[in-house]
């Protein structure tokens, strides 16, 4: 009778699971995407293959089978299996699985997986407590965060763990997911007569953004909101899900973005190396990601600022005009309109001539500055307005420039022959090189020349 009962619980449980949930893989050849490490010959599958699962690290985006892989691995190890998440359990829970871990090595020989979602919730002495029996093997540990594991878990645990990364599914994978679901007379729909256009399918794969369980939960509101009852647990009548219907099931696309986490220096990141590449179409792109979700504009307007500077240069001095406007501009009307601005300023930035001269100048000089032997001013060169200046050598020698031919005054500003400016030939710069090489002649020659009176 106790097992009855319990067999009706479960039944009843899964009469009133989500789609997403009833339609997890249950073995490795069901899942669906990650084959860079999954696939034939791939470091998970081998280490499945050779039955020496270690502890693991899952990170990626939300809906990409993280939990579900961890699932799959203890029923392929044949191990115990204990789950958890960070957000619910403390350190006594931890304490009790791996101390029923334990016993069972010693009982049966039987290991334990332990998945442990959202493991960067663990604060560092919580994660602590899970490093020595991980390092013992009395548990297989197998986390699972959307944050970056190298920022977010504790670095002991990071070396003692294999760290694999989720890609988002791709369109026809999501695809896959729910034609699925679709024919899946068991947990899916199958027993329905279930007529859903590709146009719907394809919009649902797309608008998932690579999340598979947003795409089977955009199915299941579809069929529940179009069919009658009855016709949910028999082919009692057609249910018919055109592309109408399949936008008001899932609505607005999610935009995955953490404004303080990877996706925020990600983007940022594609986004300057676009501009630094002179690609304004992915420029363009990435700021959109941006602006939909909402990100600080004077942070974008910041970065491109330090770009013109940084990357643009004397190649096209007009840029960090255009920077420095648009920051203004950005500070004082702030979104929705702001998009405008950076978006002419980010184009700009693209389509200029590179050069990093400028730079390379400054950043060599520092370096001059930190490593190398302090180079003093020249006496010519110091400070002479106070009383005693003269007396300590001060100014002696120093040469007005407006006095000489073209305001140049040759070889007395450091003392050392060093170049840190070397501009290139792209842009402006060119015309700059060309005058560069005039000065520096004049310089190298040694003796100035007075201007003709």
């Amino acid at each position: 009778m106790s097992d009855l009962w319990q067999e009706r619980r479960a039944e009843a449980h899964r009469k009133v699971e989500p789609l997403a949930v009833r339609m997890r893989p249950r073995t490795l050849d069901e899942f669906v995407g990650q084959q860079h490490f999954l696939g034939p010959g791939k470091l998970l599958r081998r280490m499945l293959d050779a039955d020496r699962l270690t502890s693991l690290i899952l990170c990626g985006p939300p809906g990409t089978g993280k939990t579900t892989l961890a699932e799959v691995l203890a029923k392929s190890t044949r191990s115990r299996f204990e789950r958890g998440n960070a957000a619910m359990v403390g350190v006594k829970d931890v304490r009790r699985i791996i101390d029923e871990a334990s016993r069972a090595i010693e009982l049966s020989g039987q290991r334990t997986v332990f998945f442990l979602d959202e493991i960067h919730r663990f604060n560092r002495a919580q994660q602590d407590v899970l490093l020595g029996d991980v390092e013992r093997g009395t548990i297989i540990l197998i986390g699972a965060t959307t944050e970056n594991p190298y920022f977010a878990v504790n670095s002991a645990l990071v070396s003692r763990s294999t760290i694999f990364r989720f890609e988002p599914l791709s369109v026809e994978e999501v695809e896959s997911v729910v034609r699925r679901a679709m024919a899946d007379a068991e947990r899916g729909y199958g027993r329905l007569d279930l007529r859903v256009s590709d146009e719907a399918i394809r919009h649902w794969a797309v608008m998932s953004d690579g999340d598979a369980r947003r795409a089977l939960s955009a199915l299941e509101v579809a069929v529940l909101s179009t069919s009658s009852p009855c016709d949910r647990q028999a082919a009692s009548g057609p249910v018919v899900i055109d592309l109408r219907i399949a936008e008001e099931s899932i609505q607005r696309k999610a935009i995955v973005y953490d404004g303080t986490g990877d996706e925020h220096y990600d983007v940022i990141s594609a986004f300057i190396k676009s501009m630094r590449g002179s690609d304004p179409d992915a420029a363009v792109y990435w700021l959109a990601r941006m602006v939909v979700a909402g990100e600080d504009p004077l942070f974008i307007a910041r970065r491109i600022a330090i770009l013109a500077s940084e990357d643009i240069g004397n190649a096209d001095p007009r840029a960090i005009a255009v920077a420095a406007a648009a920051y203004q501009i950005v500070e004082r009307i702030g979104w929705p309109e702001a998009q405008l601005t950076l978006a002419q300023a980010a184009i700009y930035m693209a389509v200029a001539p590179k050069s990093n001269a400028s730079a390379m100048a400054i950043w060599n000089a520092c370096e001059d500055v930190r490593n190398g032997r302090t180079i003093e001013v020249p006496a010519s060169l110091r400070d002479t307005h106070y009383k005693g200046a003269a007396t300590l050598g001060h100014g002696e020698g120093y040469a007005y420039a407006h006095d000489h031919e073209g305001g140049v005054v040759a070889g007395q500003n450091l003392g050392v022959d060093k170049v840190y400016y070397a501009p290139t030939l792209s842009g402006l710069e060119s015309r700059i090189a060309e005058r560069l090489a005039e000065l520096r002649r004049i310089h190298a020659a040694g003796e100035p020349k007075l201007r003709d009176r």
